[in-house]
């Protein structure tokens, strides 16, 4: 939750924000484990009906695009628009499925903060690297904050996530697309294909930031927000 604490300047706009924990994630380290990225999909529907909201602006970042799109799958009505930042529509390669499987057997022999050892060169781009240590030591806090269990769950639900692809022709509420134009993790041009298979979607390249472009280049990332929220919704 608080990776999007850059984007809670929006409610002056007039916006109202809400920005789940995930399951396992902070502190729901007694929720139930995470199996699949429907579990998190159907958690944050289930919010969305007990605070009675019947549509929203429905925005997620990396595994959180992955959610969104597994939330319109199962419950499109909710859908008054998507914001889709630094993800992708494709499940995991079999070579992705075993760094993640890598992965979890890291976090379980060495714990939390090997996990960020090996994540945060790629999360962040070079110019967060050289200009914004707070941005690289907050994602560290973030990550070794969060239980063995909720990292390995996340792992899981990552790669056995099925292919979207298929369904984004039939997305026509408004889309916005953003990426970092330093994310190697789902690169640009991953973004790129989203726009062209979605219909009628604007696409954003955020300059200087890698693969947490809100948190990298927060302005810029928010700039484009406000006006995807204020001309299409």
């Amino acid at each position: 939750m608080t990776m999007w604490e850059p984007q809670f300047t929006l409610a002056a706009h007039g916006w109202r924000i809400i920005a789940p924990e995930l399951r396992g994630f902070g502190d729901g380290k007694s929720d139930p484990a995470t199996t699949s990225i429907d579990d998190y999909a159907g958690d944050t529907i289930d919010l969305l009906d007990a605070l009675h909201v019947e549509a929203a602006v429905i925005c997620g970042l990396s595994m959180g695009g992955y959610t969104t799109l597994a939330m319109f799958r199962h419950a499109p009505r909710y859908f008054q628009a998507m914001v889709l930042a630094d993800t992708k529509s494709a499940g995991d390669s079999a070579e992705a499925v075993a760094g993640r499987k890598s992965m979890q057997q890291l976090v379980r022999d060495k714990g939390q903060a090997a996990v960020a050892e090996a994540l945060l060169p790629r999360l962040v781009g070079e110019t967060t690297k050289l200009g914004r240590p707070d941005v690289v030591e907050h994602l560290r806090r973030q990550i070794t904050g969060n239980s063995v269990e909720a990292i390995t769950g996340a792992l899981q639900a990552l790669m056995t996530r099925p292919d979207s692809t298929p369904m984004l022709s039939s997305i026509h509420c408004p889309v916005q697309i953003l990426v970092g134009d330093e994310d190697v993790l789902t690169p640009p041009a991953l973004s790129e294909q989203l726009h062209r298979d979605i219909p009628g979607s604007e696409l954003v390249v955020i300059t200087g930031a890698g693969h947490m472009s809100n948190m990298e280049q927060p302005e810029l990332f928010n700039d484009a927000l406000a006006r995807f929220l204020e001309h299409r919704v």
